[in-house]
């Protein structure tokens, strides 16, 4: 079938592919409602070190210290799963209600992000509230950097620390991109799903319309009325 056959089903029953992505867009906007304010959301992210002193054994080869960079990647492996727990979530929480701020551990595992590469490990905390965020993310900086040992054995030896190297960075977050590109996707969606309809209404018609119909039929044309 030649492209302008295609063209001309599109054309016969453009309505399909057109009202699929109106009311698509419809019903998601009326979900999502984009035109109303949103709460204002705040996210903190710092970044820490995670190292290993190397074992001094007089006369004996290291390999270049490459086994100490090793076990200080396992490290913040162990570390980013130990910051989604709910004792360190627990541990953060007693630390802020000593300064007078209540928040519910939970709330605490919840908005904590870890992320790492290599050896540094990146944590991020989104709070609404700006002041009661900076507060948040101090509390999780001092527990990991001074109370790592309660999580985490291999820390309880002088030769391992953690120690920030970026102190927390408060940014307002915006609309995801997510949600944004989610309402042009499903449009999209809709008026490929509206054209695979109207090709497949096409192939059940039995309809005559043009004499291609006819040569299917295996009908002999004796003269064909122009359009115009």
């Amino acid at each position: 079938m030649e492209l302008r056959a295609y063209w001309r089903i599109l054309v016969r029953r453009w309505w399909l592919p057109v009202g699929l992505a109106l009311l698509v867009a419809a019903l998601t906007l009326a979900s999502q409602r984009p035109w109303q304010p949103r709460p204002v959301s705040y996210t903190a992210t710092m970044r820490f070190n995670v190292g290993i002193a190397p074992e001094r054994i007089p006369d004996v080869y290291t390999y270049d210290r490459y086994y100490t960079m090793l076990t200080s990647e396992y490290l913040v492996d162990d570390l980013s799963e130990i910051v989604r727990s709910q004792v360190f979530a627990q541990a953060v929480t007693e630390r802020l209600a000593a300064q007078g701020i209540a928040v519910p551990p939970g709330a605490v595992g919840a908005s904590t992000l870890p992320g790492k590469l290599h050896r540094i490990l990146t944590v991020s905390v989104n709070w609404p509230n700006q002041e009661d965020l900076a507060a948040i993310a101090n509390a999780v900086s001092v527990t990991l950097t001074e109370s790592s040992a309660e999580f985490f054995g291999q820390f309880s030896a002088d030769e391992a620390d953690i120690r920030l190297i970026d102190p927390p960075v408060i940014a307002a977050v915006g609309r995801p991109a997510r949600e944004q590109l989610d309402l042009p996707l499903r449009v999209l969606l809709a008026l490929v799903a509206g054209a695979a309809l109207a090709f497949l209404l096409d192939y059940l018609d039995r309809s005559v319309r043009d004499r291609t119909d006819i040569e299917k039929l295996g009908l002999p044309i004796l003269a064909e009325i122009p359009r115009k």
